[in-house]
């Protein structure tokens, strides 16, 4: 499909066939990062439980650092689609080599900083033994791929502004399979341990940014960033910033708050720990439909903004939450009829039973979240496409600082369900940040627009 026929789909198509259309590329892509992540878990769970718990302890904190670089990505789609919507081609190319240079300039300063203070922040967060040391070794690796990442998340914003969701769906597809391609060998084959999945991991982003450059700079598109006489915009870089910015703090605050969350999980013990980490890349395999159609909404909420069709969005909406909420409950419907068998299959090592007790406890409470979770993204979608992410962050951040770490700290100081408080916690949560975000919506604030698109062609 051509941009132009994109942009017609998005602004005047079918609603439901432009949900289905803009978000399937997404669920294949997000299915296929998905599963590697799962088979990059089954690959460093059969070195052990300890280093499997490693890659999930140390996970928050590099999803603090690359949260910039997903503030600056939902930004970028943000005013991209809606200046796309609006007819205002020069304007999104001069906003799209601006973000480009602001984006690789902090991954590469936040890859080095993070390689050299991973130590502090293992200590920081109660790593000891073991744990601390395993998670030392692949925490500072992969803090190297940061400006890969942020490529790709640059990459994506462009692509998924103009309704191109096909394209980095190809790409990231390629990059998942080479990179579960190249887990075993160097995990076990040249014998590199957990350090081995993180140089997979490495290799196979940067020959994915190699691929990008290319595509940027020599497709035919209708955003196309250019870098001759390059120069800083004050005006677009703090427009940018205004967008970015909120997303960013929603996200690191999350951020922060999972590693809050998991020195919580880790006093449990390390079975708890691995568990966690498992069941969240089970739920994350579940809930690739509701999360591709967050993702496709942000383009047809900017370009329907961009061409003032409120009505649209409004519709794009509603008929989102129906596809999102009756896939949900199917795969929950899945995960409480085969729970063991989901538990046994994805935690191979049997090094430590109580893993899979753990895992199964946790599989049941999340499953009835499944919904919840689907409306989460549904919102999220609504809140970053109109470019208004001060609602957006507020969700990141209410859900976890205001609801679930409080309700954590109550039962298990107070009660002696153990583990079970953190699971009922980060489910009873889902529920309320839903009905804050739902009242926000109604509102009608996010229908403003974040860039003039005033005389457009």
């Amino acid at each position: 499909m051509k941009e132009a026929e994109r942009k017609d789909l998005i602004l005047n198509g079918s609603i439901y066939k432009t949900i289905i259309t803009l978000s399937l590329p997404i669920m294949i892509n997000n299915l296929i990062q998905t599963l590697y992540n799962l088979v990059d878990g089954i690959w460093v769970g059969k070195l052990g439980s300890v280093q499997f718990a490693a890659t999930s302890f140390v996970w928050p904190v590099n999803f603090l650092f690359i949260s910039l670089g997903i503030g600056l990505s939902v930004a970028g789609t943000a005013i991209l689609s809606q200046l796309i919507g609006a007819s205002k081609y020069e304007e999104a190319n001069k906003y799209a080599s601006q973000l480009i240079v602001i984006s690789m300039m902090c991954s590469v300063g936040f890859a080095i900083l993070g390689y050299f203070i991973t130590p502090l922040f293992v200590k920081l967060m109660g790593g000891t033994g073991d744990l601390a040391k395993y998670s030392n070794i692949y925490l500072k690796l992969t803090f190297l791929d940061m400006p890969f990442m942020f490529m790709f998340f640059n990459f994506n914003s462009i692509m998924n502004a103009q309704g191109n969701t096909i394209t980095p769906t190809i790409l990231g597809g390629i990059s998942g399979i080479l990179n579960a391609i190249l887990d075993p060998i160097f995990i076990f084959t040249f014998d590199m341990g957990i350090a081995g999945a993180a140089i997979a991991t490495i290799l196979s982003k940067a020959l994915l940014s190699f691929v990008i450059v290319y595509k940027l700079v020599k497709s035919p598109t209708m955003v196309k960033p250019s870098f001759k006489n390059f120069k800083f915009d004050k005006e677009i870089v703090k427009k940018i910033v205004n967008v970015a910015l909120p997303s960013s703090v929603g996200q690191s605050g999350s951020a922060l708050g999972f590693i809050v969350l998991n020195s919580f999980i880790a006093s449990y013990g390390t079975a708890t720990m691995a568990a966690f980490g498992m069941v969240n890349r089970i739920t994350s395999l579940i809930m690739q439909p509701a999360m591709g159609i967050g993702a496709a909404l942000t383009s047809i909420v900017g370009q329907n903004i961009g061409a003032d069709q409120i009505d649209r969005v409004k519709e794009a909406f509603s008929k989102s939450l129906i596809l999102t909420i009756s896939f949900s409950i199917i795969g929950c419907a899945i995960m409480l009829w085969k729970d063991e068998e989901i538990i046994n299959f994805f935690i191979q090592a049997r090094d430590d039973k109580k893993v899979i007790v753990e895992g199964i406890t946790y599989l049941k409470y999340i499953s009835f979240s499944m919904p919840l979770m689907g409306i989460f993204s549904v919102l999220q979608g609504i809140f970053q496409g109109s470019g208004h992410t001060q609602y957006s962050m507020a969700m990141e951040i209410g859900r976890l600082w205001f609801v679930r770490l409080p309700m954590i700290l109550i039962f298990k100081n107070l009660t002696n369900i153990g583990s079970s408080g953190i699971w009922f916690s980060m489910s009873f949560s889902n529920l309320i940040i839903c009905i804050y975000g739902y009242i926000i919506y109604r509102t009608k604030d996010w229908q403003k627009k974040v860039v003039k698109t005033e005389g457009c062609a």
